[in-house]
């Protein structure tokens, strides 16, 4: 296990210039009503050499790993990295933070490490989703049918999401590999510190995927992208494949011509919320833009957009307070200002918690519009064959 001080030295934290910029954008400094949480001070306590005194720290297990401060720092420190490390010293002691939903996420996460578990996962496909157990992409579902259970008491797509992305796939000339064995790939126990989890979680996939003998993962989740393209490799495996998200290929679906999408009799103002691991993690601002241009929306961009997107305000599954919730309430007022008649994002959590909030009458900040994923509102508009 490693020690503090590697944690330090890894994560470039001993650079921190103690300028506060990172305090000056973290939405739990903003909104953190308990007590001052600030990456900045964190790192201090940190740099002062005792870890005992850190996971007291009001940011430890609230901080939402949404890098909105490493955009920011001079210095270049891995501030969200430094915490999952951090988290993982924690753990190995056997210290943990809060789990929401009554500890139900965490508890199918390590229930799916059991190689002997048989999953009905595949229920969901319907008879005009085409598939292929030859194809070289594989669909990546995610914990997308658990969440789709805990959360069908609102207005979650759920399914829909994956059907979604079958649809544009197939229209597309691509019949995806579904695999009847998939697991979570992990990203919330590794970012929760719980690093023996994901690791028991990545085995299980990096052997189903090596026998796909697919190329290439196509995914409607970004914490599932962020993790089999950066994560996999780096802490548990190379699988060789290239990992897309949908909106990736959708939008090269759009370029060369295989989407096309029916013309829009009403078109809405629609705002795209960033989500954190799909666009600070990796890059990709662009493609779902292209993908509600495409579709025919009147784009309006939120004060906060790309870089400096606001986070949906939930993390992990560690934490949903106050805190969270008006770290949420706040986005969906932007959105409101921007004159959004549609709020659009690329990321299921981020649908589930932002819809959330807005079941508060406290929280819902003058969002009255719908709360959709962009894969089922391109699947829905595709041109008629």
């Amino acid at each position: 296990m490693r020690s503090l001080g590697e944690a330090i030295r890894e994560n470039g934290v001993s650079m921190c210039v103690d300028c506060g910029k990172c305090s000056a954008v973290c939405p739990i400094t903003a909104f953190e009503t308990k007590g001052y949480a600030s990456p900045r001070r964190l790192v201090e306590t940190a740099l002062c050499g005792s870890f005992e005194a850190l996971p007291d720290e009001t940011l430890f297990w609230a901080c939402l790993t949404c890098r909105r401060c490493s955009e920011l720092c001079p210095s270049e420190v891995h501030f969200p990295e430094f915490i999952r490390d951090l988290r993982r010293m924690a753990a190995s002691e056997g210290r943990s933070g809060p789990s929401t939903h009554g500890g139900v996420v965490t508890c199918w996460m390590r229930i799916m490490t059991d190689q002997a578990l048989e999953q009905n996962r595949l229920q969901w496909l319907t008879a005009d989703l085409e598939t292929s157990e030859t194809s070289d992409t594989v669909f990546f579902v995610g914990c997308l049918p658990y969440y789709a259970e805990l959360f069908r008491d609102t207005a979650f797509e759920g399914m829909e999401i994956a059907r979604g992305a079958i649809r544009i796939l197939n229209r597309m000339g691509i019949r995806p590999q579904v695999s009847a064995d998939e697991r979570c790939c992990g990203h919330d126990r590794l970012w929760q510190g719980d690093i023996e989890t994901f690791r028991s979680l990545a085995a299980l996939n990096l052997r189903m995927l090596e026998n796909t003998g697919a190329t290439r993962i196509v995914t409607a989740c970004p914490e599932c992208a962020r993790t089999l393209e950066l994560d996999y490799p780096r802490l548990a495996g190379a699988h060789g494949m290239e990992v897309l998200h949908v909106s990736q290929i959708a939008a090269a679906g759009i370029s060369s011509g295989a989407l096309k999408f029916e013309p829009g009799g009403d078109v809405r103002r629609a705002a795209y919320h960033d989500p954190c691991r799909l666009g600070r993690h990796l890059g990709i601002y662009d493609e779902p833009r292209s993908l509600m241009d495409g579709i025919g929306f009147h784009r309006v961009e939120m004060a906060h957009s790309r870089a400096s997107s606001v986070c949906c305000g939930t993390s992990c599954w560690t934490a949903c307070g106050l805190t969270n919730k008006l770290i949420q309430s706040e986005r969906l007022g932007e959105a409101a200002a921007a004159g959004a008649e549609l709020l659009v994002t690329a990321c299921l959590k981020c649908q589930i918690h932002l819809l959330c909030a807005r079941k508060d009458p406290s929280f819902q900040n003058g969002s009255e519009f719908p709360i959709r994923d962009i894969t089922t509102l391109a699947a829905g508009a595709l041109a008629a064959t």
